[in-house]
């Protein structure tokens, strides 16, 4: 059983107005949404975004790019040192061929801030990679990573962990767009300058699409798709997962990892766009008590708990894919209210929370839509939604992309208390990649240290006495639900400042007084089986 513990703060104070409720929401700060790249004339749509794995100030962002003048097709670098105050931006790939570019780019990181990247052949049919040693400023020529028709899909992961065996490689999974619609994979040991033989690591009994690639702290390699009926709409059907322990020699293949009923098809209200339910995949690499679990998401609808309007969906193994959990629907608005939530992404934060981006039409006509988060705190279990774009634009299929197509993916980092969301939208009149930065630390609970301490302890709070705002710092042992809350003199409570679950470690909170009187405030930390009370004073 987990073990709750509960943070009070008792107020004592002569001033009357005392006992008047006072409420201090634990928020997310959301930065506002700008063009990553602003132009008048080139589309920038599929957008997908990396960190580098120890400087996690640096940021990789991307785009496949249309010239809407000239019709040329390419793909973006996106680049920032800084946490995306500035960038070095390209719209035109310059990796020869320069001609070949122009779907499905994917960025990746390695530790020493080598760049890779991959895509799909515009004119030569396949999957290529390229390199850059010196920020985006030169690229490789093209590595053949497979020739062939590919479907949409494909992904780049860079193992970071130094426990490992398998350390430092690169790895790319992708789907041939011809029978049997096979999985593949293959992997580079050196930064790109060569690949490992393309290998098929299933055999589907039906189509296959939405190859994703993620790896855990021991270097085990995992891969989900989406197993798809063979006849239009080509609905999916079965979450396909396979894991490798030996850096991708031989895998344990699942076909139908668990049930799904996805969305593949159109939104006529939507400029008729085409979506999917395709999986979208990561893994809590944090080191903590939920590490190793994997999540999965999809949309979906018409299978509970999806209604039937689409939804977002989460299942995760907590036993390195053996086994899924029963399915959570993530988006919190109304069941079957026919609001519509499509092309999510996942990311599993620094602190193991676990976000969701995706855009949603809930607060919207149904011909538009915005963009929405939702948090995790508990491993997946409940969800808070967050609305993260400032503005609101009218979905629709793209000139030069391929009929109904607005770009299927959007992507998702964090790093340094932060995540940084980018995504497409028209609003400046043509489509661009729009970045949004939301501060996690705004939420007022700050993790200092991730080492399980030895018992419970609450500290005395600095400055003491203050008169703004001071710091409370505790530590727990257990992983559990933590709520800040104020009680007036009488026992009636007057604020919750914080309610969530927190994991085991050292944690200090900075409590903002700015709206009480003068007084005589107790903070108290109780467990099952601990009790602490301090006092602390605010004098104005």
């Amino acid at each position: 059983m987990k073990k709750i513990f509960v943070i009070i703060l008792l107020l004592t104070s002569a001033i009357a107005g005392a006992n008047d409720l006072k409420t201090y929401t634990s928020v997310l700060a959301i930065g506002p949404s700008y063009r990553i790249n602003p132009s008048g004339t080139m589309v920038q749509y599929e957008t997908d975004i990396c960190r580098h794995p120890v400087n996690q100030s640096f940021i990789f962002a991307t785009a496949s790019t249309i010239n809407s003048l000239t019709s040329f097709r390419s793909e973006a670098i996106y680049l920032s040192s800084n946490g995306g105050l500035n960038w070095f931006n390209r719209d035109t790939m310059l990796g020869s061929p320069v001609q070949n570019h122009g779907s499905d780019p994917g960025p990746a990181i390695d530790n020493n801030g080598r760049l890779l990247f991959i895509h799909h052949g515009l004119f030569i049919a396949g999957i290529f990679s390229h390199y850059s040693t010196d920020f985006g400023s030169n690229w490789s020529s093209a590595y053949t990573i497979s020739n062939g028709d590919m479907d949409k899909g494909n992904d780049i992961f860079f193992d970071a962990s130094q426990s490992s065996p398998y350390f430092g490689r690169f790895y790319a999974s992708y789907i041939f767009l011809t029978p049997p619609f096979k999985v593949y994979f293959a992997y580079t040991s050196n930064g790109g300058e060569n690949w490992s033989t393309s290998t098929p690591i299933n055999n589907p009994p039906q189509r296959c699409q939405g190859a994703e690639v993620r790896t855990n702290l021991a270097g085990d390699v995992y891969i989900s798709w989406g197993s798809i009926i063979n006849t239009s709409p080509f609905t999916e059907d079965y979450i396909g997962f396979a894991k490798s322990t030996n850096g991708g020699n031989s895998w344990t293949v699942n076909e139908t990892a668990t049930n799904m009923n996805g969305v593949a098809g159109r939104i006529v209200q939507k400029g008729n766009i085409a979506i999917n339910g395709l999986p979208r995949m990561d893994i809590d690499n944090t080191g903590g008590v939920r590490n190793g679990w994997i999540y999965i998401i999809t949309t979906e609808k018409n299978l509970s708990p999806a209604g039937s309007d689409p939804d977002v969906i989460l299942r995760k193994s907590t036993d390195g894919g053996q086994t899924f959990t029963p399915a959570v629907r993530v988006n919190q608005d109304a069941l079957n209210n026919g609001k519509t939530q499509f092309f999510p992404v996942i990311r599993v934060d620094e602190e193991g929370g676990v976000n969701i981006v995706y855009y949603d039409d809930r607060n919207t006509a149904n011909d538009s839509t915005e963009v929405y988060l939702s948090r995790s705190t508990d491993g997946g279990n409940t969800f808070a939604d967050y609305v993260i774009s400032d503005h609101r634009f009218a979905p629709k299929s793209i000139v030069g992309a391929g009929a109904g197509n607005m770009g299927d993916k959007i992507g998702l980092t964090s790093g340094n208390g932060k995540l940084y969301a980018v995504w497409m939208s028209d609003k400046s009149g043509i489509f661009q990649a729009w970045m949004t930065p939301i501060d996690l630390s705004s939420v007022g609970i700050k993790k200092i240290s991730g080492i399980t301490p030895s018992g419970f302890s609450l500290e005395q709070n600095y400055p003491n006495p203050f008169n703004k705002s001071s710091i409370i710092k505790f530590q727990s042992p257990v992983e559990g639900l933590t709520q800040l809350m104020i009680y007036d003199i009488l026992g009636k409570e007057v604020s919750t400042l914080l309610n969530e679950n927190l994991l085991p470690g050292t944690y200090e909170l900075r409590f903002d007084a700015k709206d009480l009187p003068s007084g005589i405030y107790f903070y108290k930390l109780i467990s099952e089986n601990y009790s602490e009370t301090k006092r602390m004073i605010l004098t104005r």
